[in-house]
């Protein structure tokens, strides 16, 4: 066997990726330094309790709540602890002394992305983050490398395995939201408080850095628009499925062309959409992700795996440290990321899209021309309409509408929108939802 020079690791965090991650280096040292060609030698292990229960047994001689003092000295730093602070300090100051960052900090990178690249851009170290958006699905190489001579033109995906897994089962069972939610936080997938998952936040810190990749720029976690599945119920599901629609939770980065006095800008938006169920994004179930990409010369590229968990998680962060061995025994310089320039942000109004609307509307006569006319008026062309008819709790009869529309811009249909909620045949705007993947 050669003799191989040794590296020190610190890693920051033993929560369920964390405990994972050590237990591999320390389990697969010998296949590790084969493939990294040096010995990982994992120097400790940040933690805030060294006495806390960890879904692994660690050694207790490498547990040690002092971040700073093991930074000091190491090679690769692996942040696992999640938030912006004292994350961001710890990365910093491992930049500083010249070790490389492994990282799946999807929320620090969103917000203070530019600044942590910049600082290892200076120091010619490397950052590296392939489990911050899709856990074990390699995405980020794949942009960062595999496709940058190339020219993307969008990526839409799951990549939030919570909300997957809430309307995937809403979808088959016809089982409702807070129920399925209950049951996923019983099982782990969602949290005591989920509103990062089902409000479409997490999803948002992801599509920012998969938008920044893809496009060569700076977007701001702020520029992101945002929307969660909380609003979806059954009728929406049963409305979907009807007109041959799956809901999914979707983050949709796009490279929008110049348009009259509009120039070429970029679109990054999380919201729950309509998919064909013939398309692939279609066919995701249970908490898996997956992720789509369109490139001028390569054409469509799905990805597609486990979007969370431990132990696959763990896989990404491993494969980032075996990279970043590769480079501390070659030297040189971190590779930094692609240049980064000021592109413009589009707001929301300006994508092109079609809706599917549900409203309640009086049962009376009239009431469809109405609609359609209010429709027109604002640009907008009906494509589809269902109608139901019910009675309530006092015997009146009321009517649902179902409207899909062709193509146009947001703006368009969203001031229609508000025009139908004002007018006075139109009893209540159920959803709204946009059609994507076409």
């Amino acid at each position: 066997m050669i003799d191989h020079r040794t590296l020190r690791v610190a890693l920051l965090g033993a929560g369920s990726v964390g405990s994972q991650v050590a237990r591999l280096l320390l389990d697969h040292a010998d296949e590790l330094e084969e493939r990294a060609g040096a010995r990982l030698e994992l120097a400790g292990i940040a933690v805030r309790d060294v006495d806390a229960k960890r879904d692994v047994e660690l050694p207790r001689e490498l547990l040690t709540t002092d971040a700073h003092e093991l930074i000091v000295g190491s090679d690769i730093v692996i942040e696992l602890m999640g938030g912006i602070e004292p994350a961001r300090t710890h990365i910093l100051d491992a930049l500083g002394s010249g070790a490389d960052v492994v990282t799946g900090n999807k929320a620090l990178l969103a917000t203070h992305g530019a600044e942590i690249f910049d600082t290892a851009d200076q120091v010619g170290a490397s950052v590296s983050y392939e489990a911050a958006v899709a856990a074990a699905i390699p995405i980020i190489r794949p942009l960062k490398d595999s496709l940058a001579g190339d020219r993307v033109t969008r990526i839409f995906g799951i990549v939030n395995g919570t909300t997957n897994y809430i309307l995937d089962r809403m979808d088959k069972e016809g089982a409702d939201f807070d129920a399925v939610l209950a049951d996923a936080q019983a099982l782990g997938y969602a949290e005591a408080d989920p509103t990062a998952d089902v409000g479409g936040h997490d999803a948002a810190q992801k599509a920012a850095i998969l938008a920044s990749l893809a496009f060569h720029t700076n977007v701001p976690i702020e520029e992101v628009h945002c929307e969660g599945i909380t609003a979806i119920d059954s009728a929406a599901i049963d409305n979907a499925r009807k007109a041959g629609f799956v809901i999914k939770l979707l983050a949709t980065c796009e490279r929008l062309a110049a348009d009259g006095d509009d120039a070429e800008a970029i679109s990054v938006r999380v919201y729950p959409a309509l998919v064909d169920r013939e398309h692939p994004l279609a066919s995701v179930h249970g908490g898996n992700n997956a992720v789509y990409v369109e490139a001028e010369a390569a054409g469509p590229l799905m990805f597609y795996g486990a979007g969370a968990g431990g132990v696959e998680t763990a896989s990404a962060i491993l494969g980032d440290v075996v990279s970043a061995a590769r480079r501390h025994i070659a030297g040189g310089v971190g590779v930094g990321e692609s240049a980064r320039g000021e592109a413009p942000i589009a707001p929301i109004g300006r994508i092109t899209t079609r809706y599917q609307i549900t409203l309640d509307v009086s049962d009376e006569q009239g009431v469809l021309a109405t609609v359609a006319n209010i429709l027109s008026d604002g640009g907008v062309s009906l494509a589809t309409v269902e109608q139901t008819v019910s009675e309530d709790a006092d015997g009146v009869s009321r009517a649902r509408l179902v409207i899909g529309t062709h193509k146009a811009r947001e703006q368009a249909l969203s001031d229609t929108v508000e025009r139908l909620a004002a007018s006075d045949v139109v009893e209540r705007v159920v959803t709204v939802l946009r059609v994507e993947g076409d």
